[in-house]
């Protein structure tokens, strides 16, 4: 059986998790598939996946925080800084 669920593709791949606790409007992040989580728990909304797909920048319809892509951060580097959240 050659088939590959959705499941088996996400568990395989790490998706990186955005907070936006501080209240900032625009976060720059090195992905372009991501959760974002709101603020950290307790003050948290629905976990929501996010793809820019082409685009460049997408804006979180719970938080209306906007992600913007940059290629040139590192793989736990956000800016501003400490948005990623260790999971």
């Amino acid at each position: 059986n050659n088939i590959i669920t959705e499941e088996q593709i996400m568990a395989d791949t790490h998706i990186p998790y955005y907070q936006n606790t501080d209240g900032h409007s625009v976060i720059e992040i090195p992905v372009k598939k991501f959760k974002c989580i709101g603020a950290n728990p307790p003050h948290d909304h629905p976990h929501i996946y996010l793809d820019m797909g082409k685009n460049n920048s997408i804006v979180c319809p719970y938080c209306s925080t906007l992600y913007k892509y940059n290629s040139t951060l590192s793989e736990f580097e956000t800016i501003p800084p400490n948005c990623l959240v260790k999971n």
